[in-house]
């Protein structure tokens, strides 16, 4: 299946956090859209590796996502380097996106400015025909390399290169991220003996509310999802802007 564009992120919950809204509007406008996450989260401090990704399963039915992976990457101790990147390739070559959308270039988790320059290089290299890379079946997968890839914003703000207006899905969004009972404040979570974590606060969900008010605030809407790029944009109708 050919995705339009494919979210690889460091984390079950990055997505949700910092681009759901992004993956939504583009999902209703007839793009295919789909999700990696690169490890399990096992290091979190609340929940089990086993229940993020049913939780991920369960934001990605909200999100209306049927592509949905996890390449198994070790939570916290993965680096860039040769193993991890060719652990990345097959999974864009077997999706053959023209957009990547991928983790913030830097941030409070040290994970997600690795796994975002991860990522990156992993798409440049996809793109080289001369390293080999097999799908499931054992067939040669043919070299890809996706048109763009995006940094998303997440805990830190950075100055956005460019804004999406998710006004109309952000309430789908905040939907999406509740589904990691385990992960943010979820009154009805019974999470026996757990402690209190950094994103587990009441405040954290406020938090993502006035972060995403304050990137739709910059562009005249009221919620919005900021990214970075390090290659320069091109339009061919200057009224796509809003």
């Amino acid at each position: 299946m050919k995705l339009d564009i494919l979210a690889i992120t460091a984390h079950p919950d990055d997505v949700e956090l910092c681009c759901a809204g992004t993956l939504l509007s583009q999902i209703a406008l007839g793009k295919k859209v789909g999700i990696i996450d690169l490890t399990r989260g096992e290091l979190g401090t609340r929940g089990t590796p086993e229940g993020r990704i049913q939780e991920g399963k369960d934001a990605a039915e909200i999100l209306g996502i049927t592509v949905r992976e996890n390449v198994g990457l070790a939570d916290g101790f993965f680096v860039n380097d040769e193993a991890h990147q060719k652990a990345i390739i097959p999974f864009i070559r077997k999706y053959q996106p023209d957009i990547v959308i991928t983790n913030a270039i830097t941030d409070r988790h040290p994970d997600h400015g690795r796994g975002g320059q991860l990522v990156a290089e992993s798409c440049f290299y996809s793109g080289l025909r001369m390293i080999k890379t097999y799908d499931e079946a054992g067939n040669e997968q043919e070299a890809w390399r996706p048109k763009q890839v995006f940094h998303a914003i997440q805990d830190r703000f950075i100055q956005p290169d460019f804004i999406v207006d998710i006004t109309d899905f952000h309430d789908k969004k905040i939907e999406a991220v509740r589904a990691f009972k385990s992960q943010f404040h979820i009154p009805e979570y019974k999470g026996e003996g757990e402690p209190q974590s950094y994103i587990s606060t009441p405040e954290f969900l406020e938090f993502i509310i006035a972060r995403a008010r304050e990137m739709g605030h910059a562009v005249g809407v009221t919620f919005g999802e900021g990214f970075t790029t390090s290659r320069r944009l091109g339009v061919k109708d200057i009224s796509v802007f809003i």
